[in-house]
């Protein structure tokens, strides 16, 4: 019996008998106990031993459950998604959005790089690339042109952008009659249209920097062609306009008094570009940074058009904002007036003061380290222009013995009934003593900055005295070249063209040449820049006439600020750090977004 029953358990066989399966009552009797047992589980373990097992229980199901979710986050990505909305604040209200007219209000250029677009735009790199152009060619003697417009632009109404609109935009732009300050840019300049797509534009003289105007905007032919030069600036579509770029103006809100407080743009789906990624802009005008500032700390707004280094600290809830450090191709200065200064006229003077200034401290005490110092005129990005100049390192005792050297020592000191016993903390030079004057602008970040030069300056034995001008007085001023020394700023290109800061025609006012600098080698090379198409060699040329200015010391060149961008954090994909204008800081705005998706990678 046992035998056959190993046999049978071995071949899987059965009796008939041993195949009896339990009643139904047998099952239930069954299926309760087991159910007394697991309740009887909780009874039965320790507490320790309860917590363990409901651990093991939820670790598992939670393996379970986060296999699908760990395998869909490794095989995706996250991607820019269509949707959001953000709010900017800007200072001063806009009035002519329009790319002839804007140049004088930072909040026009703003609005009219979000709604307009050029033939060329300038890519955050600090490289001219293609915006509403398809492609250019340059003839080989430099003087043609020719630019070929994308097909797929279209103006907001849907009309398409045409080589019409071109040459309507570039002949307001020479009109006198219009006021335009774009036309000193386009002086000499013949357009022709090619074709519906094509123009050309045809220079007297050749002109390295010529791709720099092409990034103007454009105006539609069909909107404005009707709008007579009287009415130009007038026209409501200054502040209702029709663009091609990546955003349409959608609303404006203005108070009981007639000022707009708001603006509100939505997305172009058409643009040419490509559908931008955020839906909706709006942007809220204040009167001052201060303003602009508490409504940011109120949360009125999430993002702050700039913030200048004195108000940094104002600023609350920083951790919502992306503190973009933008740089633009400009400077300040103190250029020096050798006509009004006899004392400046001396070269170990002006020597002296460059090595006793501590440009690090400015930036430290100014700027918030906002900012790097600047040793040349040359500033921008788009020319390998070398960076290894001569620099006058910050060294006082050498500056004290420079003045000593040229002559310039302690004046005597009269006592109190006259007779010289002592020294004076002014240096002189036989009956001349050592004093400077710097005039310079309201602007509190000059003023600053003059009083700290003239505490690190009067360490070394300079009379220094400080001209503080409001802005009308201060023009006048620099048209008259009426200063001797002049703390300011100059602007340049990002593909720079220093004629109109250093060439000697450039002495005189409208000229912009504030040291009244005159060096006939230093002419040539501007002058022989300015036709050179070759980009090294014209970088050649420009590292040389910088050496010459190093070396003659015409100005003290400081520092360049950062352009200090607040933006709100939850904004993705801004790039870019070199920037021609304030307005560039949208550079390829289409590409921000705020929603995102994940995609298969």
């Amino acid at each position: 019996m046992n035998n056959n029953n190993q046999l049978d358990d071995f071949f899987g066989l059965k009796n008939k008998e041993d195949d009896k399966r339990p009643s139904i009552r047998e099952t239930i009797a069954q299926k309760i106990q087991s159910k007394l047992r697991i309740r009887l589980i909780p009874k039965v373990l320790s507490t320790k031993e309860r917590y363990v097992v409901v651990a093991l229980i939820l670790i598992v199901l939670g393996s379970v459950t986060a296999i699908p979710f760990t395998t869909y986050f490794h095989f995706t990505k996250e991607a820019p998604d269509y949707g959001g909305k953000f709010t900017e604040g800007m200072v001063n209200e806009p009035r002519h959005i329009n790319p002839l007219l804007s140049q004088a209000n930072d909040t026009d250029r703003d609005l009219v790089s979000l709604i307009y677009s050029g033939l060329l735009k300038y890519n955050g790199e600090g490289k001219i690339i293609p915006d509403m152009a398809q492609s250019y060619e340059i003839s080989s003697d430099g003087l043609n042109y020719t630019v070929y417009l994308k097909e797929n632009a279209r103006w907001h109404n849907e009309e398409k952008v045409t080589a019409d609109d071109i040459i309507f935009t570039i002949q307001i732009a020479q009109n006198s009659d219009y006021g335009s300050p774009q036309r000193i840019n386009w002086q000499g300049v013949e357009v022709e249209r090619v074709n519906d797509f094509a123009v050309m534009f045809k220079l007297q003289n050749k002109y390295a920097q010529f791709l720099n105007n092409l990034t103007v905007k454009i105006l539609p032919k069909h909107i404005w062609q009707d709008i007579k030069p009287i009415n130009f600036a007038l026209s409501e579509f200054n502040l209702k306009p029709i663009g091609s770029g990546p955003y349409i103006f959608d609303r404006l809100k203005k108070d009981s008094d007639g000022k707009i407080r708001s603006y509100n743009l939505k997305t172009n789906k058409d643009f040419y570009g490509g559908r931008p990624f955020i839906d909706e802009i709006e942007l809220k005008f204040y009167g001052s940074e201060d303003e602009m500032i508490e409504a940011y700390n109120r949360s009125e707004i999430e993002s702050l058009s700039f913030i200048s280094p004195d108000n940094l600290k104002r600023v609350k809830f920083k951790h919502r904002l992306n503190l973009r450090e933008l740089k633009l191709p400009r400077y300040f200065a103190v250029f020096f007036n050798q006509n009004k200064s006899t004392v400046l006229s001396d070269k170990n003077v002006r020597l002296a003061l460059t090595h006793a200034t501590n440009k690090e401290a400015l930036l430290n005490l100014v700027l918030e380290k906002q900012g790097i110092a600047v040793d040349s005129p040359m500033m921008g990005g788009v020319l390998d222009v070398p960076n290894n100049v001569k620099k006058y390192e910050y060294d006082l005792e050498l500056a004290k013995k420079i003045l000593e050297t040229a002559g310039w020592v302690p004046s005597p000191k009269p006592n109190s009934e006259g007779k010289l016993t002592g020294e004076d903390n002014i240096l002189a030079k036989k009956d001349q003593k050592l004093a400077v004057k710097i005039t310079t602008s309201t602007w509190p970040e000059l003023t600053e900055v003059a009083k700290i030069l003239k505490e690190q300056w009067g360490v070394l034995g300079v009379d220094v005295s400080i001209e503080v001008l409001p802005t009308p007085e201060l023009q006048q001023a620099i048209k008259d070249r009426n200063y001797e020394s002049l703390l300011f700023g100059a602007v340049l290109n990002i593909d720079p063209d220093p004629f109109s800061l250093w060439h000697s025609s450039q002495k005189r006012d409208p000229g912009l040449n504030l040291s009244l600098y005159d060096n006939k080698a230093a002419d040539t090379l501007l002058e022989d820049a300015r036709q050179t198409l070759n980009p090294l060699e014209r970088a050649k040329k420009y590292d040389d006439f910088q050496k010459l200015v190093i070396e003659d010391i015409p100005a003290l060149f400081l520092y360049n600020p950062f352009y200090v961008h607040g933006q709100a954090k939850k904004v993705k994909g801004s790039n870019g750090k070199l920037i021609s204008l304030p307005s560039d800081r949208f550079i390829n705005i289409e590409g921000w977004y705020i929603d995102t998706k994940r995609v298969w990678k």
